[in-house]
């Protein structure tokens, strides 16, 4: 076994032994096997390969996702769609749990995004179903579970711009294809 994996099993056990949180451990045994690799120019390749990896757009999308999920719930459509799905599904036994699930459904069909259903629907329905009586188990799987069918069901909005779309082609093209003829003088 070479010597920075060594120092990091070593510094790692260690640290853990002395009741260190685990998320120091392994920050403190990663600098010191950085260490034993070499120094400077170890720190320099970590840096320089976290500096790339930040700058992938796929890896940005997820605390922009996390954000309009956030501000989607501030902003009262999750209350608002709460409350659609409270009259559509409230009235069951389980009511507050079908809430959750079509809550989660309509939100994941607006925003496309898991994370933000689960940030800003959770926000909502877990504290409102521990305060019911459901318990937190429960509550906390029955959100992470609804919010994966925001994987099964698209996005509204590319619809809703393609039936705008339809519903304009529709309407033009046969008034245009009518008024021209009469405009040009072959109808009258």
């Amino acid at each position: 076994m070479n010597l920075p994996i060594l120092v990091l099993t070593v510094s790692f056990v260690l640290l853990l032994l002395i009741n260190v949180p685990v998320a120091f451990c392994m920050g403190i045994a990663a600098v010191l096997g950085f260490l034993a690799m070499g120094g400077v120019p170890a720190f320099t390749a970590v840096a320089h390969n976290m500096a790339t990896g930040i700058g992938s757009f796929s890896l940005l999308a997820i605390p922009f996702f996390i954000l309009s999920g956030l501000l989607m719930g501030y902003g009262g459509i999750a209350r608002r769609l709460i409350d659609l799905a409270n009259v559509l599904a409230g009235r069951y036994r389980g009511g507050l749990a079908y809430v959750n699930v079509v809550t989660c459904m309509l939100f994941g069909a607006i925003s496309g995004s898991a994370t933000a259903a689960v940030s800003s629907i959770g926000g909502f329905m877990i504290p409102l179903m521990n305060k019911m009586g459901y318990h937190r188990d429960f509550n906390a799987s029955v959100t992470i579970t609804a919010a994966t069918v925001t994987r099964v069901i698209r996005p509204i909005l590319p619809f809703f711009a393609a039936m705008i779309v339809t519903l304009l082609l529709c309407t033009f093209i046969p008034e245009i294809s009518m008024w021209l003829p009469a405009k040009l003088g072959f109808v009258k």
